[in-house]
């Protein structure tokens, strides 16, 4: 079950972090709204999952996939450009992530 809850959590801030930027630096209620929903939402979800996830490995994966995930919707809904170095750094979070998921205990 807490991996479900990691999941909603995850989804949560991804929502929240796009409502953020279409807040545009909250000057738009309804956004903005949405945005603290979201991230309200996404931190429940995230205090649930920790009851049976450790804790960094929870974090690990919520910042992680949301790091990911993020980039990829900010390229594909905001037009962002990535380069060398922005897509390197990710492999590096990537490859955090996989490790502290392996080493677990």
């Amino acid at each position: 079950m807490g991996y479900l809850y990691l999941g909603i959590a995850i989804t949560g801030e991804l929502v929240g972090t796009n409502l953020l930027k279409a807040s545009a630096g909250f000057t738009r209620l309804f956004f903005t709204m949405g945005s603290l929903a979201a991230y309200v939402l996404c931190f429940y979800f995230l205090s649930l999952a920790i009851k049976t996830i450790n804790l960094n490995i929870a974090y690990a994966l919520w910042a992680g996939v949301g790091i990911v995930a993020t980039t990829a919707l900010s390229v594909l809904v905001w037009h962002e450009q990535l380069n060398p170095v922005i897509i390197f750094g990710i492999g590096f979070i990537v490859v955090g992530t996989i490790l502290l998921n392996i080493n677990v205990s």
